[in-house]
């Protein structure tokens, strides 16, 4: 990296080229096998899911509102370096801008994967609904999108200026495009992208909170025939989830392309400031979760008891105990209950890795069991298990995150270059 402002080194990518590609193929064969599902999905419909009038929604809906948790749980983490200036988590903020942007694509390519009409994605934008939770909360996704897009060109603005006047060719004209013509590495023109960065930040936090991450929790809660869903508190456990595992991909990322990109030493103060924030949010979520299941248990109300029992005991029991319960809590709890475990980069990444892994559980949690049980006396009983065209599309849809994460940090300074905007 750069040690002087007007003399800097930047060679992103991976540091070992055998690494590189084979991380390349690793991402290839998602995309093939995910190509094929997906056209396997748009020539045989919906026959080629598990989903049916009883069961409308599966793991596409399961996975949405995953990676829209992880968006908004990165975006928030950014906050702290870009609105709240805690300094060094100006070290990630770039990453958890960058990552949210893209977790919020691929968010959407599940929604559109999930559309029985897939040629109608554009509908909601032409014909709006304002009593419709649905029609708003579209509407919130495109904003929010807009306020990543900002804030993470503020943030790297003057590195991308500076790129561009370093580099010739196509590279060159790439970064000046990146910096939309602003060129300018002046103290004013730092000055004028961090007011920006910072209102853009302010402005993104309610819309975040209540719109983006809130809101898809509101899409289940306002659901009054399903009493699981119908609760005033599944908004916050969507929001507190988020940040978990946005927490927990961050700091992912952080130790990952610090070693394998930058080559360089992971910052052990950092790293265990970011894992003292995952241990808090692991504790609120799994005391909420119990709140939640006290509540319904106490209300006696036959669907909301019988769906917790399914959950706790029945064919969802696997999935609540050994990946929400195991990998999301329990088991990162304890990697990050030691200090020197705390600062050491390789088991932080393996809690990390547990913690996202295990949200996976919690949303499927969410949307299956609620589906299983009759709505009323006489209904037959849901039964649900993704095809395999299901997972292909899913893996191929996680597949195009992983190559746009990618080529963006082979190209991008999405570590801040010495004498850059934080400095």
């Amino acid at each position: 990296m750069a040690t002087e402002s007007s003399n800097f080194d930047f060679a992103p990518g991976f540091e070992d080229s055998r690494l590189r590609i084979a991380w390349y193929v690793f991402i290839g064969v998602l995309l093939t096998g995910g190509a094929y599902a997906t056209y396997l999905r748009i020539t045989q419909g919906m026959a080629s899911t598990n989903l049916t009038s009883i069961v409308p929604w599966g793991a596409w809906v399961a996975f949405y509102i995953y990676f829209v948790g992880l968006s908004a749980g990165a975006f928030l983490v950014s906050t702290l370096a870009n609105v709240f200036e805690i300094g060094m988590m100006h070290r990630i903020d770039r990453d958890a801008l960058f990552v949210a942007i893209i977790s919020m694509a691929v968010a959407l390519l599940f929604v559109w994967i999930d559309l029985g009409r897939m040629d109608r994605m554009y509908f909601p934008f032409f014909w709006r609904q304002l009593t419709s939770a649905l029609s708003w909360e579209v509407h919130a996704y495109v904003a929010y999108i807009g306020i990543l897009v900002t804030e993470l060109y503020f943030s790297m603005r003057v590195d991308l200026a500076r790129l561009a006047t370093r580099f010739g060719g196509a590279r060159g004209v790439l970064y000046r495009l990146l910096a939309l013509g602003r060129v300018d590495t002046s103290e004013a023109s730092k000055a004028f992208d961090q007011r920006w960065l910072k209102r853009a930040g302010i402005v993104g936090i309610p819309l975040a909170i209540f719109m983006v991450h809130g809101g898809t929790g509101v899409l289940f809660a306002v659901s009054k025939a399903r009493p699981y869903w119908n609760s005033g508190l599944f908004p916050v456990i969507f929001i507190i989830s988020a940040l978990l595992s946005g927490t927990a991909l961050v700091m992912i990322i952080y130790v990952l392309r610090t070693r394998l990109f930058d080559g360089e030493a992971v910052d052990p103060d950092l790293l265990d400031q970011l894992a003292k924030l995952l241990m808090g949010f692991i504790i609120i979520d799994a005391a909420l979760t119990a709140i939640e299941a006290l509540i319904a248990f106490a209300s006696l109300h036959p669907h909301e008891v019988e769906t917790w029992l399914v959950v706790l005991f029945g064919e969802m029991s696997w999935s609540f105990w050994w990946f929400m319960v195991g990998a999301s809590w329990v088991f990162p709890m304890v990697l990050l209950s030691n200090r020197s475990w705390r600062r050491t980069p390789s088991v932080m990444v393996l809690a990390g890795l547990s913690s996202v892994i295990g949200i996976v559980a919690v949303r499927f949690n969410i949307v299956i069991p609620a589906q299983i049980i009759p709505v009323m006396e006489g209904l037959p009983h849901g039964s649900y298990f993704p095809t395999l065209v299901e997972w292909g599309t899913s893996i191929g849809i996680i597949g195009v995150g992983f190559l746009l994460f990618t080529l963006g940090a082979e190209l991008l300074p999405l570590t801040p270059l010495s004498g850059g905007d934080h400095e």
